[in-house]
């Protein structure tokens, strides 16, 4: 199975010069944890998560309004292909400590494929299952 089989290719991003007060906005507005940051032509250029924003942002005392999402997103980032394996994606997210994978193409973002994307398919339950359990148990250590 490929990742295009189970991607979301309906990606809410931002770009980084955005404030870091409308990422939290659209996290909300959507229910998700992260958003990809992408430039004008959809370039993939880094991350923005919940966490960064609590870590790096709000309790370094810096403005949400004031700040802006390059400042504070993650720029190195493991991505997949949609013609890559989707085993090869819950390896990715186990070894990277992620629950959540860009799918780019050409370096453009295309999809996101999520630990809970792969638990719905039942080929994929020992791959996902696999990630999961690395990453809880990293997540522990901290």
């Amino acid at each position: 199975m490929k990742v295009s089989d189970i991607m979301n290719d309906s990606v809410v991003s931002i770009s980084e010069d955005e404030s870091v007060a409308l990422a939290s906005r659209l996290l909300s507005r959507h229910n998700v944890g992260s958003l990809p940051v992408c430039d004008g032509s959809g370039a993939l250029r880094g991350m923005v998560t919940d966490r960064d924003i609590v870590l790096r942002c709000v309790a370094t005392d810096r403005s949400p309004r004031e700040t802006s999402v390059g400042e504070i997103m993650t720029r190195s980032l493991v991505t997949v292909n949609p013609g890559d394996d989707a085993g090869r994606a819950g390896e990715l997210m186990g070894s990277a400590q992620v629950r959540r994978l860009p799918v780019t193409e050409g370096g453009r973002l295309v999809g996101i494929v999520s630990l809970g994307d792969m638990a719905k398919v039942a080929l994929l339950n020992d791959e996902s299952g696999r990630a999961l359990t690395q990453i809880s148990e990293n997540l522990r250590m901290r």
